[in-house]
């Protein structure tokens, strides 16, 4: 039996959370790429979370989670009319990535404050763990 389950899950959450805050920051440093290696303008990126069963867990059903799959937003690239830009088309118009920078904002705050809320956990734990230590010395 494994005691120390909850920093293990705590752990995943925190690794799931570091993960999801460099897709954003990604995200937002390519918010005007208009070329990609694959061609066309950048697309914007989200992390898709799944549970991970914790080796040696104690209690039934507790899992932690990890970060399943970084899939591609299919949403349409914004047209913006740019004529002297290299990337325009016969038209003027030049395909911009599908970033909606206050969306992105808002998702990194969310991020921020769940990876705030994973230490949280992990420090009262820790805690628990050294008033139960601090109770065989007495």
């Amino acid at each position: 039996m494994d005691s120390f389950v909850v920093f293990k899950i705590s752990a995943s959450a925190l690794d799931a959370q570091r993960a999801r805050m460099n897709t954003i920051a990604s995200n937002m440093a390519n918010v005007h790429s208009t070329r990609t290696q694959a061609g066309g303008p950048y697309r914007r990126k989200d992390v898709v979370f799944s549970a991970m069963p914790v080796k040696s867990n104690p209690v039934e059903g507790l899992e932690g989670v990890k970060v399943a799959e970084i899939v591609e937003d299919t949403a349409p690239s914004r047209m913006v009319y740019e004529p002297g830009h290299p990337d325009a088309d016969k038209d003027g118009y030049v395909g911009m990535p599908n970033i909606n920078v206050i969306e992105e904002m808002v998702n990194m705050m969310m991020a921020v404050r769940a990876y705030e809320a994973s230490v949280a956990a992990f420090n009262m734990s820790k805690g628990m763990f050294m008033k139960t230590l601090e109770i065989g010395r007495y």
